[in-house]
């Protein structure tokens, strides 16, 4: 029988749902297998589920932080990781066990909607025929009764992460961050649901009275019809870069076709929620000149796009908003 040796990468991810009801958590632990000449023989990962409940019943606290949950997400992953490796050595044949190789699993809670849940995936599948660089969609699939997304594991690190290492360097990765947005831009795919019927259908669904959900209405369509492919949700945390330094597009659970000035638009807004408005008005400005857009044409997205997103997020997002529903006058 061979023998086998584990070597565990330093790489560990924590993803959620991007949903206000979820709790639930996954922690993905990546590693080498190499046989006794010290050949790699397998790449594998596997994956703790755990809920945000048991985190706060370990820390005996009603609320924890980040921290606290990539710690007990850590604990509980390096425990696993010697009953797997104690199998490793057992068995001269691992393939039985490690058949998630370079995959990212998005996992959704029960009660997410499955129609969702399927038109993300079809939108990622979608964006893939467009050639843009993203990680592909390899599987639809349950588990443990929830659905999940399987799709490539890109290993990096965001743009987000980038600028919050080499703030120096600001400038050059808000280039990089236009140019992957004006690549979008570029591209074309018939079947993405309508930007302006997703925002038409989100503004009537929000809080605000009838004569300004009418205003929205009017203006939304009164502005030009484009059909570019528009990503929804745009902004450095979805912009991976691989070691190799070739960056990908994450996210296009929101992407659609429509007019290129409303996604920029709701980048801009990300900016603001992020507390960098700074950063939003160096993007703005740099999107205008590059891509030979009026500054104004954007701002009058703003007031629909903000509308359309206050009826997701938590109350302090959906506050902020709100406040720019009513804008006119825009720096």
């Amino acid at each position: 029988m061979n023998n086998f040796s584990v070597k565990l990468t330093t790489h560990k991810k924590i993803l959620e749902v991007n949903n206000s009801m979820c709790h639930n958590f996954y922690y993905v632990q990546y590693g080498r297998i190499y046989n006794e000449n010290d050949t790699l023989y397998r790449q594998f990962k596997f994956v703790v589920w755990f809920d945000i409940f048991d985190v706060m019943e370990y820390f005996e606290k009603e609320v924890v932080t980040r921290r606290e949950i990539a710690d007990y997400a850590n604990e509980c992953a390096w425990g696993s990781c010697e009953a797997y490796k104690d199998l490793i050595k057992s068995f001269s044949d691992c393939k039985a066990f490690y058949d998630w190789c370079n995959e990212t699993i998005k996992l959704f809670v029960e009660n997410y909607s499955k129609a969702d849940i399927l038109n993300e995936a079809l939108n990622q599948a979608r964006i893939e025929e467009t050639g843009l660089n993203i990680p592909k969609v390899t599987e639809v699939t349950m588990i443990d009764g929830k659905w999940a997304i399987v799709s490539e594991f890109i290993k990096g690190k965001t743009l987000s992460q980038l600028m919050e290492e080499n703030p120096e360097k600001k400038q050059e990765y808000l280039e990089l961050l236009v140019d992957l947005q004006l690549e979008v831009h570029s591209k074309t795919s018939p079947l993405l649901n309508k930007l302006k019927d997703k925002m038409n259908r989100k503004i009537t669904q929000s809080e605000l009275d009838a004569t300004t959900r009418y205003d929205l209405h009017t203006r939304l369509e009164g502005m030009p019809k484009h059909n570019k492919v528009c990503h929804g949700d745009f902004n450095p945390s979805n912009i991976i870069i691989a070691e190799d330094g070739t960056p990908y597009i994450l996210d296009w659970s929101h992407a659609t076709q429509g007019n290129a000035s409303a996604d920029v638009a709701r980048t801009y807004l990300l900016f603001w929620l992020n507390g960098d408005i700074d950063g939003a008005k160096a993007y703005l400005d740099l999107f205008c000149k590059k891509s030979d857009t009026a500054k104004q044409y954007v701002q009058k997205w703003m007031p629909i796009v903000a509308a359309s997103q206050s009826v997701k997020g938590n109350e302090k997002e959906r506050e902020f908003l709100l406040s720019w529903v009513n804008v006119v006058d825009y720096e």
